[in-house]
């Protein structure tokens, strides 16, 4: 199988992280079509996606989508039988490489000791009785023997393991291959296959549009009950309020949604994770990183659409049944509770953003500006491009692995977090007081 050596860059991960919200929004705010048809784009967005599972052609209802599971099926089975020959493999050349080497670490000492054996039996011989020389040559003697029967003993197992594990290590190499091969070619079957596919699937679109059944009529108690599921439905936009706080409302709202487009970032990128794993063998660096950093920031970033459009988790037994005006006197009075999380949040943030910009990763403008090292003036006159461009100048945190993104960037989105957090608690109090003032 090809190996997947391919690592992420940072700036395309911001860059995604900043253009894909944008065009995912605008594609989702085109007027929809009168009559359900297929598309040729998202035909092969699929096909790019998920093209080698046939999911393009389960999109436009053919069967021939089908036949691409079992190939797939065959090179899952064929990848991990892979590994378990690898894993046998790696065991067994090194037992050889032990083995080996005992026959040579040992070998060496038994010719050694059986070559310096008659000289300290002559030595014990010519020693006198009962003497301190011949104790010691006795030691001598009695050490040498020992050293040869247990390096005799030792190179026997080692003889052994070779007889055992020489045949097994050629055995689990020729499987690997073996198993490498049926993966390789079931790969490139499929990829003949969706490069087939590329080719018909306009034509493909086409026909599937062509056999579409008519939309069937709703009967007039469909039509009433759609009617009222729509006018029950509650849209984020009903919960911007009138007045300078409506500003602040549809800030929160617009960085609500937002952010709710990096899941489906999150789909592609475990997609792209599970596939490079278990079909190509190559795990990623850097993706569950992304990820877990991502889904930080986004959270951060939706508490104040969460609490603008009131889809926290809250137990509110005695609140529900209350007027509005008690409503409000009730957000009035804990509303001191919410500032001092806010606030907490707010300045806690920006003293862990500037912390991790004024890490000495490099020699840059920014982290001697973050210590008080230099003044905003001179980081203005001496800014140039090499600040961006050099990879030399890694200024800020930065993470342990071996992806080394800057962690710094993700710090300051605290401080966006909390900020739109005091924003709209501020706009809540505003129409809170308006709703007490109004009914007093």
């Amino acid at each position: 199988m090809p190996q997947l050596d391919f690592t992420l860059p940072h700036w395309a991960y911001w860059l995604g992280l900043i253009l894909f919200p944008i065009i995912a929004a605008t594609l989702a705010k085109r007027p929809k079509p009168k009559e359900r048809t297929y598309s040729t784009v998202l035909g092969y967005f699929i096909l790019v996606t998920g093209g080698i599972l046939g999911l393009h052609r389960l999109y436009l209802k053919s069967m021939i989508g089908l036949l691409y599971i079992p190939v797939f099926i065959v090179i899952l089975f064929a990848n991990s039988q892979g590994q378990d020959a690898r894993s046998v493999a790696s065991d067994m050349s090194n037992l050889v490489r032990q083995a080996e080497r005992t026959l040579d670490r040992e070998g060496g000492r038994v010719t050694s000791a059986e070559a310096e054996l008659p000289e300290m039996r002559q030595k014990l011989a010519e020693a006198e009785v009962g003497s301190f020389a011949e104790r010691r040559a006795q030691r001598d003697v009695r050490r040498a023997e020992q050293r040869i029967e247990q390096g005799r003993e030792r190179m026997a197992e080692a003889e052994a393991d070779l007889e055992t594990a020489r045949p097994a290590a050629e055995e689990a190499q020729a499987n690997l291959e073996f198993w490498q091969n049926i993966a390789k070619y079931a790969f490139w079957l499929i990829l003949a296959g969706v490069a087939i596919d590329a080719i018909l699937l306009p034509g493909l679109v086409r026909k599937a549009n062509a056999n579409l059944p008519p939309e069937p009529e709703l009967s007039e108690a469909e039509l009433k009950l759609k009617a009222l599921e729509e006018a029950e439905r509650k849209d984020d936009a009903s919960y911007v309020s009138s007045g300078w706080t409506g500003w602040i409302d549809r800030l929160s709202l617009f960085c609500g949604e937002f952010v709710a487009y990096w899941a489906v970032i999150a789909v592609i990128v475990y997609y792209f994770e599970v596939m490079s794993r278990y079909v190509f063998g190559s795990p990623t660096n850097w993706a569950h990183e992304a990820m877990y950093l991502m889904f930080g920031m986004q959270y951060l970033i939706a508490g104040s659409y969460a609490m603008l459009t009131e889809s926290h988790v809250r137990v509110d037994i005695f609140y529900a049944p209350l007027s509005n005006r008690r409503k409000a006197i009730v957000d009035l009075l804990t509303s001191v509770f919410f500032f001092i999380f806010a606030g907490t949040l707010l300045v806690t943030s920006w003293i862990f953003a500037f912390d991790a910009i004024a890490v000495p990763s490099g020699n840059s403008l920014i982290s001697d500006w973050a210590r008080g090292e230099i003044g905003f003036g001179e980081v203005i006159t001496s800014w140039n491009l090499a600040q961006w461009t050099d990879p030399n100048i890694r200024w800020g945190e930065i993470s342990f692995n071996e992806w080394e993104v800057p962690l710094w960037p993700m710090k300051m989105v605290m401080i966006i977090g909390g900020l739109l957090l005091v924003l709209q608690g501020i706009s809540k109090f505003a129409q809170d007081l308006r709703a007490f003032v109004g009914r007093s």
